[in-house]
């Protein structure tokens, strides 16, 4: 029992120092907002929202109550999962931060921004498919090895997890739906057939997790996450294949007017 007391008597400070980065990121965003409305037409509030709604998803796995408990409690954990590697990209992926970033920046950094964006190593990350393996894959690894007991005892490995499942989510939500410019654009079938097999594995996994428990995992709170992994995916999904089918519809629809932007 001792042992609990000491973990809970170290969180407070770990609590604020963690909270720091998404502290500062809730903080530069306006900041980058009141910046490029001097030469750009006002950078519209919704998308401050998405950003101020992502970051704080984000927090809710990895500072505070929930978080805390995720050490002992894997349906905890499981939400946590569900806030950090889905509901958060989805809502950072609209507040479109490198746009916001693009506008921002003086032209010769912009240029400089541009060339990485367009640069082989973020090609390769930003493909449809090895995003979607990033993210599907990574979460295999996690559950059906040793991985997940071994990242409670080591502090790091803990983060470096935490850190791959918000980045394979993120870089999976921008490789299927383009809000930020994206050089390297791929067809809506090759995205749709992705998106579709995504979502089997998805599924797959969480039912196995249901009904072979990671290690150290009571069977009760394994079938739980399962559950909340399954049905709690199912309604980030829905929400990401709305805004997929509505950028289709968009694109497929005919042109009433000549267009001249392109």
């Amino acid at each position: 029992m001792k042992h609990h007391h000491v973990h809970h008597a170290s969180e407070m400070p770990n609590d604020l120092l963690l909270a720091l980065p998404f502290v500062l990121a809730v903080l530069i965003y306006p900041l980058l907002g009141l910046g490029s409305n001097k030469r750009h037409k006002r950078w519209p509030i919704y998308r401050y929202i998405c950003w101020v709604s992502g970051v704080l998803s984000a927090a809710v796995a990895l500072i505070g109550p929930v978080a805390n408990l995720a050490h002992e409690n894997f349906i905890a954990h499981m939400v946590g999962h569900l806030f950090l590697g889905m509901l958060a990209p989805l809502l950072l992926a609209h507040a479109a931060p490198m746009t916001l970033l693009m506008r921002t920046l003086s032209v010769g950094h912009a240029r400089k921004l541009s060339r990485v964006l367009k640069s082989f190593p973020v090609r390769i990350y930003c493909h449809p498919v090895v995003a979607s393996i990033l993210n599907i894959g990574g979460l295999t690894v996690l559950y059906t090895t040793e991985l997940y007991s071994a990242m409670h005892h080591y502090a790091l490995l803990h983060i470096i997890v935490h850190l791959h499942i918000f980045l394979a989510g993120y870089l999976y939500t921008i490789s299927i739906i383009y809000i930020d410019p994206a050089p390297h654009r791929y067809s809506f079938i090759l995205r749709a057939i992705v998106l579709i097999l995504s979502l089997a594995a998805h599924g797959i996994l969480s039912k196995y997790i249901y009904a072979y428990p990671p290690a150290g995992v009571p069977i009760e709170q394994a079938q739980m996450g399962g559950m909340i992994m399954y049905y709690g995916g199912d309604i980030v999904e829905v929400v990401l294949i709305f805004f997929f089918c509505q950028k289709w519809y968009k694109a497929a629809r005919p042109r009433t007017s000549v267009s001249i932007s392109h």
